[in-house]
């Protein structure tokens, strides 16, 4: 069973951030595109796209992190999205797993040149990387939300929440979890991709069939 809202998204349409914030963000993308074709990080799009398609698109998240100081995580952050856009704003630690090692070498520069020395790095899979109970994960254009929620079921803190972007699929996704999962789900419109929603999970547990 879920229970899903629909609810007006709290960010402002401009996305604003400090100054500070901005020229981590602008570091982040001078660095991407030195990197881009040699890893191909974020494929073949634009760099002058990059703005709002990936930044602002995380830029659209920080609102709806839970709030305190608890630990982030950002699962399959490859290049940082929307890991990295979330540590430039907040101090709380922030984790990002990736397998891929040349990925991590791009993350670690990337955390390096942003000044941003909460952010560990963790080169392995989600299933081996040693994390501390979360406050919240996150992952984008990852895996089928089955299988993400099974991530966060394990990494989750009692209390904690899962921030998933989806595609227009993201219906048909929460169908076939609920088969497995009982949640509480927010659901926002994506203020920078038309079809996408993004998906704000509590209260999960596993369904339990005799």
């Amino acid at each position: 069973m879920r229970d899903v809202f629909h609810v007006k998204h709290p960010n402002p349409p401009a996305f604003d951030v400090s100054r500070e914030t901005r020229v981590r963000l602008e570091a982040y993308l001078a660095l991407l595109g030195r990197w881009n074709a040699r890893i191909n990080l974020v494929g073949p799009s634009p760099p002058e796209t990059w703005w709002a398609r990936h930044v602002q698109d995380g830029l659209q998240l920080v609102p709806l992190l839970p709030e305190g100081r608890g630990p982030v995580a950002d699962l399959g952050s490859g290049a940082g999205l929307p890991g990295l856009i979330l540590a430039a704003c907040v101090t709380r630690p922030m984790h990002l797993v990736e397998a891929d090692q040349r990925k991590c070498a791009f993350l670690r520069e990337a955390a390096r040149e942003m000044g941003l020395a909460h952010v560990t790095i963790h080169a392995q899979r989600i299933e081996a990387a040693t994390l501390p109970p979360l406050a919240c994960v996150t992952a984008r254009a990852l895996a089928p939300l089955t299988s993400l929620l099974a991530h966060a079921h394990k990494l989750l803190a009692a209390d904690g929440l899962a921030i998933f972007p989806k595609g227009r699929m993201a219906e048909a996704e929460l169908t076939e979890a609920t088969a497995h999962w009982h949640m509480g789900v927010e659901r926002f419109t994506s203020r920078t991709e038309a079809d996408a929603t993004i998906l704000l999970i509590r209260e999960l547990r596993p369904v339990v069939t005799a």
